[in-house]
This record gives C-alpha cells, structure tokens and sequence, in this order.
C-alpha cells in the first residue's frame, strides 16, 4: 500500500465518523449508507472495505463493545461489496437510492436476527417489531438522501480522484 492509500482510507474513515456523529441527533437519519456506496464506487470495493473495518472498529472504540458490532463487523463489508458489483452496472442515482432505501428498512431485521442468537427468537422478533417505525424512516431517509446527493457527491469525488491517482 502506498502513503497516500493510508492517508486516503484514514481520511474516508474520518469522514464516516464525522458524518453519523454530526447527524446522531436526528433519529435513523444517517450519511453512512450513502457515503459508503459512493466510497466503493469512486475509490474501489478493496480500499472501502478497509474503510469499512477501521469505521466499525472507531464505533466500537466510540460506544463500546456489545452485540451490535457483530452485524457492523458484517453489513457494512457488504454494502461495500454490492455497491461495488452493482456500480458497474447501475449507471443513474435512483439504483443506489432503490439499495439504500431497502437497506436502511432492513437494518433493524439484521439486528434481530443478530439480537436472537444471543438472547432467543422471541427477543430478536420482538427487537424487530419494536423498532419498525426507525426501520421505515431509516429507509426512507436513506433513499431521499442517496437521491439528493448521489450525483452531486461522486461528482466531486470523481475529479478529485482523477488529481489523487
């Protein structure tokens, strides 16, 4: 790896961090998702993923240990991974919008199934059930934001890059 990968992963790690800090306030509105899918676009799925990790490990570091980590430790590596695959083929926002929509409504049910190995079925559903309402405006916040800022965001990125490398 070269210095300026080290300083590039470091930099999108810090990036990461900084966005879910800055928007904790507001309940399941978050930038993660989209920075994520735009990261392994422009920056390739091999740096993201190490983005990934460093991003959960700085969470871990930030709010503790607990279950939780399990599942960051497993979707965001995914996200990167299909964001990724899909990015040479999808060519408009509405795609990743359609990706991050149906993330963020499902990322309580990863939780769940997480949550029931640990404490049984009937906690892991309840767990879900309990936390539809975030589900359906982490999902929908995560489509109108990845529809808002897709284009504008890897646009900037794109030139940047083109200086980078």
């Amino acid at each position: 790896m070269r210095a300026k990968d080290i300083a590039l992963i470091g930099l999108l790690s810090a990036t990461l961090t900084a966005g879910k800090l800055a928007l904790a306030f507001v309940p399941n509105v978050e930038i993660v998702t989209l920075l994520f899918i735009i990261y392994s676009i422009v920056f390739g799925i091999k740096r993201t993923l190490l983005v990934s990790i460093i991003f959960t490990t700085t969470e871990i570091m930030i709010y503790g240990f607990n279950t939780w980590l399990l599942v960051y430790y497993i979707i965001w590596p995914a996200l990167v991974i299909i964001s990724g695959i899909i990015g040479k083929k999808v060519k408009t926002e509405y795609g990743f919008a359609f990706l991050a929509g149906i993330y963020g409504l499902s990322f309580g049910l990863f939780f769940a199934v997480s949550e029931s190995f640990f404490y049984g079925i009937g906690y892991g559903i309840t767990y879900w059930v309990k936390g539809l309402p975030f589900d359906i405006l982490h999902g929908f916040s995560n489509f109108i934001l990845v529809l808002i800022l897709f284009k504008p965001l890897k646009n900037t990125l794109d030139r940047q890059v083109e200086k980078y490398i």
